[in-house]
């Protein structure tokens, strides 16, 4: 059975269509859900937990192209599970491709609002192009948690 389900994925891939399978996006209920997952954990489990299981890259965290994001108020990467290395970077001044200020927006609506949508082009990590972002953010005390999906 395991040979055959090997053999369809090889035919699947040699013709082509694999790239339309791994392409599919995240929803934005996805995006919404894995946040306000995000929030709990910050909130139940304080700062160091939460931003060691957001950075975890094979953690509940990470699901295609979805992942966790928090700044400080100040713009300062708390945690990235993209890229964990960003912790402690200044990110304040961050554009998008087409030059938008991406985290100060941020800030402002966490400040403002307290929640939101900021939209912007990115690079998609899942595959691997630049294209239109939607991150759902939320403060928390003094943290801003984001999760973003893609256009479709």
């Amino acid at each position: 059975m395991n040979r055959l389900i090997s053999f369809c994925v090889a035919v699947v891939m040699s013709l082509g269509w694999g790239g339309a399978i791994a392409a599919e996006h995240a929803s934005p209920k996805d995006a919404e859900a894995m946040l306000v997952t995000a929030v709990e954990k910050l909130k139940v489990d304080g700062a160091d937990k939460a931003f060691a299981a957001f950075n975890d890259q094979n953690g509940s965290f990470i699901a295609k192209e979805l992942y966790v994001f928090v700044f400080d108020i100040n713009g300062r990467y708390r945690a990235s599970g993209f890229n964990p290395k960003l912790s402690g970077r200044d990110a304040y001044d961050l554009r998008d491709a087409d030059g938008k200020y991406l985290v100060r927006e941020m800030i402002d609506i966490a400040k403002s609002s307290g929640a939101g949508t900021v939209n912007y082009v990115w690079y998609n990590p899942y595959d691997q192009k630049l294209e239109r972002k939607h991150s759902l953010v939320r403060r928390v005390g003094d943290f801003i948690v984001g999760v973003g999906y893609y256009e479709e």
